[in-house]
């Protein structure tokens, strides 16, 4: 048997292990998910404020941590994507199927939450409240902003700003240039050498990705406990009560209907597709954060599902910032509700043209936990709406940010799956991929 035969055979041995461990380690990882998820909520629930106050540090570490991997994550798989791609016309192929499929699903999204809205129809809250309210806005964060502001807002004028304060849109727009030059430059042995340290720093980014899921256990049991200790003190009572119905029933009904039909019309089989995803959507519930997720959501779309790299490395860090389900929903039922109860004039026309800005307002808002709180404050106060209601939301926007980056990172992935879907045959074969996880 020569060398060759060998290789081979070691790597279908490798191969066949690892099919046969991995199905029980998944369900090893699934249980002990859950039990923490359990666990922690049942401490929660006790309401212990030395406990809640660790939950809270424990949170707050393990979001960090996301968000300190999240940017390098994004910024080198984009950048080793079109390297490889950008000069090939697939890459424009998959990038319009990726476009086509976020449009449809983000403006079903607003549509649903518009619909809702009508149905359920949320009173006014008494001016005491607004007043309330106003003092809880946390104004120290936020700028009134013009749509030109936005636009100049994410077009870099050094490197390492972009970096430094968390702007994703800043950092695809540098990573995008950097890919497409290395995609456009001569294959000299420079360049080579250089593909090969961005793609061992990819590679670096993705072995602290897996560190830390080794210890995310105890996030979920602290993450399931601060939510736990929210529920218990009552945030979601009272005057609010539509308003969070309108919010979260037009969240379930896009995770549970609208995408999954959309999935099925596409000839895929959603049940399927969320189970193999189910890790990085429970990632996402508990860090709020889509761009943190990006990582974990790469390596369930390539082990689990079996995406193509050369769709997943160019969807998905895409879609983390453009395709926002549960932002543009937020965002429109939000400002009709601020609206309202300011005393403006809602008619159908208005609704409408909200519904577009919302949709164009969430595919511009960065994939991290409080973006599209602090997004749709800057729009309402644009209008010269009351901002004090915003204080009154911002108690529950908590667990809304959850599930909403739950539904986006679900809606990235139903993206990802229906363009490798389409494309399938149609991608060359040949030729370099990015870094493997």
């Amino acid at each position: 048997m020569n060398p060759t035969q060998d290789q081979n055979n070691v790597r279908e041995t490798a191969q066949e292990a690892l099919r046969q461990n991995r199905p029980k380690n998944q369900g090893r990882q699934f249980a002990l998910w859950f039990g923490a998820l359990i666990l922690g909520g049942i401490l929660g629930w006790l309401g212990i404020q030395p406990l809640n106050e660790l939950f809270n540090f424990i949170a707050t570490v393990f979001t960090r941590l996301f968000q300190f991997i999240a940017i390098p994550t994004i910024f080198l798989a984009v950048i080793t994507t079109l390297a490889e791609l950008g000069g090939n016309k697939e890459t424009g192929r998959i990038f319009m199927h990726a476009v086509t499929y976020t449009l449809l699903t983000t403006i079903c999204a607003a549509a649903i939450g518009l619909g809702l809205y009508l149905y359920v129809a949320p009173g006014n809250l008494p001016i005491e409240l607004l007043n309330e309210g106003q003092s809880a806005v946390p104004m120290q964060n936020f700028k009134s902003l013009s749509y030109y502001d936005h636009i100049l807002s994410v077009i870099p004028n050094n490197v390492l700003l972009p970096f430094t304060t968390g702007n994703v849109l800043s950092v695809m727009i540098i990573a995008a240039a950097t890919g497409l030059a290395l995609a456009f430059m001569p294959r000299t042995e420079n360049r080579e050498q250089l593909m090969k340290v961005i793609q061992g720093l990819q590679e670096l980014a993705f072995t602290l990705i897996r560190a830390l899921l080794a210890v995310l256990p105890v996030g979920i049991i602290a993450f399931a406990g601060q939510l736990s200790a929210q529920i218990e003190a009552g945030v979601i009572v009272g005057a609010l009560g539509k308003y969070t119905l309108v919010v979260l029933g037009g969240n379930a009904i896009q995770i549970f209907l609208i995408l999954p039909l959309i999935l099925v019309l596409r000839g895929l089989n959603p049940l399927t597709v969320f189970r193999k995803m189910a890790p990085a959507l429970a990632v996402a519930l508990f860090t709020k954060s889509s761009a943190g997720t990006l990582p974990v959501t790469l390596a369930c779309s390539e082990q689990n599902l079996k995406v193509n790299p050369k769709v997943s490395r160019f969807v998905l860090p895409i879609c983390t910032t453009i395709n926002m389900n549960g932002c543009a929903a937020f965002i429109l039922v939000t400002s009709l509700f601020v609206m309202q109860n300011a005393g403006m004039e809602l008619t159908m026309g208005t609704m409408i043209t909200w519904l577009f800005i919302a949709v164009l307002a969430a595919i511009g808002n960065a994939g991290v936990p409080m973006g599209c709180y602090f997004l749709t404050l800057s729009l309402m106060s644009g209008i010269g709406a009351p901002v004090g209601l915003m204080g009154i939301i911002l108690p529950i926007y908590t667990i809304i940010d959850m599930i909403e980056t739950a539904e986006n990172v679900w809606s990235d992935s139903a993206v990802c799956a229906m363009t490798d879907h389409d494309l399938k045959g149609q991608l060359s074969e040949d030729g370099p991929i990015p870094a493997a996880l």
